[in-house]
């Protein structure tokens, strides 16, 4: 009796310390069988099975990352152009009906809940400045703060994507890898990728292999690390690091042939591939009476219409295709969705408390504080370097008034200018143009005068102390094909304009064109004061500073 109730212990032990990997096999073997049940699902003409699906919830982000979402914002869609969340859950189960056996939730703007089991986050530096730059927005600290709380909670993945830039940010590629050291985080370096809007250059993208070859250069005993069927990520791992790494190559390397994603847009737009512009609307099916066998169908022929591979990186459609922000991003998946809130509601960080801005508020406006008020930009911490820029701008002009201004007076002409009794009005108008002096000089010592009361005339700039001021006006003629009634006269105005300070001269550059336009304006009304017309003022080159040299393109 002792044995046998030996025995039914031993036998109870052994079953209580069934091994954790015996229970993992035993789910993987019960998820095949369920898989096997389910029908065959969404497949192409290239026999690639579709079981990822990713849902956008929203158009919405509180980032204005260039490589996302173009410089001049987008149109949002109205409100009732978006899926409800009955839509939403609709399709999310006729999906899974049909095979799909992973749905992640993106968009627009990130979602945070408190059981969230997987989160991605995106930060393209480790530089504030950069940070700014790159997304049009502050907040890298709030960034780094959601870092530290996601690495320090129950999540079971954190995930970090950064979008490389050539010149911008791929020098941190190291730094990015020390991350992993000590943390279990996941950073992934995603191939800048051309879409509307963005305008993408492939000398700005840093091919994945050149970034591998960069870090097994300072870690040579990097290994690969095991990695789920049809991911994106290539996956790396260095030895004694807590965290790995890997690269999203869609332009140099991409995995077209393992594909097995659909895209839903916000506004209900199935997408078969990422850079595919074309879409069918299932939102629109749905609101006209379609059966769920019907929306099955559509979906099908969608996805039979899928290429073999996506197009090169520079024949992609950056034209009628949205761009990403409209998509769908790689860096926000999350799986829960957060209550709606006003889109002129807008945070530095998703848990923050919100500030009221415009809803066209695209880009950082740095004369603004957090609360929207105006104020002055702090350059007390920067130091002072050699700054100059350059503007031009032009204004067209009549031919008489062209002739007044070339043509060099004698002493006969200009002495007799009050004698007007006698004249025709036209003559009348000659002379008082000529009695205002030598237009051009004028116009130069005005523009070199408005480049010195800059600070004067625009409230928020800084006063500096200009070191040279250059101004060059100079009569032009535009010939055209037709005759002498399609050719145009113009003055063109330059100004260059330099010091030693903490901030820029372009708006002193901007300020002398301007202002030797409008003298010449005044100085020649009299005679062409309808005809003429002030344009394409601009800054045409720069240097110094943290932004860089710039010189436009012709």
């Amino acid at each position: 009796m002792l044995f046998r109730q030996w025995a039914g212990f031993t036998s109870s032990c052994r079953r209580s310390y069934v091994t954790r990997a015996t229970v993992h096999a035993a789910a993987k073997r019960r998820i095949a069988e369920v898989d096997s049940e389910r029908p065959s699902g969404f497949v192409d003409t290239f026999s690639r099975k579709h079981d990822y699906l990713r849902i956008s919830l929203t158009e919405k982000c509180n980032l204005r990352c260039f490589y996302c979402m173009p410089e001049e914002g987008i149109d949002l869609s109205p409100v009732g152009k978006i899926l409800t969340n009955q839509e939403v859950l609709r399709l999310a189960s006729l999906f899974v009906r049909n095979g799909v056996n992973k749905i992640r939730l993106t968009g627009g703007e990130p979602t945070v809940r408190k059981d969230i089991t997987e989160l991605i986050l995106s930060l393209d530096t480790l530089d504030p400045f950069k940070f700014e730059l790159i997304t049009r927005r502050r907040g890298h600290d709030a960034v780094l703060k959601a870092l530290d709380v996601a690495l320090h909670s129950k999540l079971s993945s954190v995930k970090l994507n950064v979008v490389v830039i050539k010149g911008l940010n791929d020098m941190e590629i190291l730094d990015f890898v020390k991350l992993t050291k000590d943390q279990p985080i996941s950073v992934r370096f995603i191939e800048f990728m051309p879409f509307t809007g963005n305008k993408w250059d492939q000398a700005k993208m840093v091919p994945s292999s050149e970034l591998l070859s960069r870090v097994r250069a300072e870690h040579p005993a990097i290994t690969r690390d095991t990695e789920e069927p049809n991911e994106t990520a290539r996956t790396w791992k260095i030895p004694g690091f807590k965290g790995t790494f890997g690269f999203i190559s869609s332009m140099s390397d991409h995995f077209c042939s393992s594909c097995n994603r659909l895209r839903l847009t916000a506004d209900g737009q199935i997408k078969v591939c990422l850079f595919d512009p074309n879409e069918v609307s299932l939102r629109d099916a749905m609101r006209q009476g379609a059966s769920d066998e019907d929306i099955s169908n559509i979906i099908q022929r969608a996805v039979s219409g899928k290429k073999e591979k996506h197009a090169g990186m520079n024949d992609i459609d950056v034209v009628t295709n949205r761009p990403m922000i409209l998509i769908g991003h790689y860096y926000n998946n999350t799986r829960a969705v957060r209550p709606r809130r006003p889109y002129y509601e807008t945070s530095l960080y998703p848990f923050a408390k919100t500030s009221s801005f415009s809803a066209r508020a695209y880009s950082t406006l740095t004369h603004l504080d957090g609360s929207g008020k105006v104020n002055m930009v702090d350059v007390g911490n920067k130091l002072p370097s050699k700054r100059t820029a350059t503007a031009s701008g032009k204004i067209f002009i009549t031919s008489l008034a062209y002739e007044l201004v070339t043509k060099t007076y004698t002493e006969t002409e200009t002495g007799h200018l009050d004698d007007v009794g006698s004249t025709s009005p036209g003559q009348l108008a000659v002379n008082k143009a000529k009695r205002k002096g030598d237009t051009l000089t004028v116009a130069q010592l005005a523009a070199i005068m408005g480049a010195k009361q800059t600070s004067s005339l625009i409230p928020l700039c800084h006063p500096l102390s200009l070191s040279k001021i250059d101004v060059d006006l100079r009569p032009r003629v535009e010939r055209r094909t037709g005759g002498d009634e399609n050719t145009r006269y113009f003055i063109e105005c330059s100004a260059t304009v330099s010091c030693e300070g903490k901030t820029g001269v372009e708006m002193e550059a901007l300020t002398a064109v301007s202002v030797g336009l409008l003298t010449v304006w005044d100085m020649l009304k009299a005679v062409a004061g309808k005809e003429m017309e002030i344009s394409d003022i601009k800054v045409v080159a720069k240097s110094g500073g943290v932004h860089g040299d710039f010189v436009r393109a012709p």
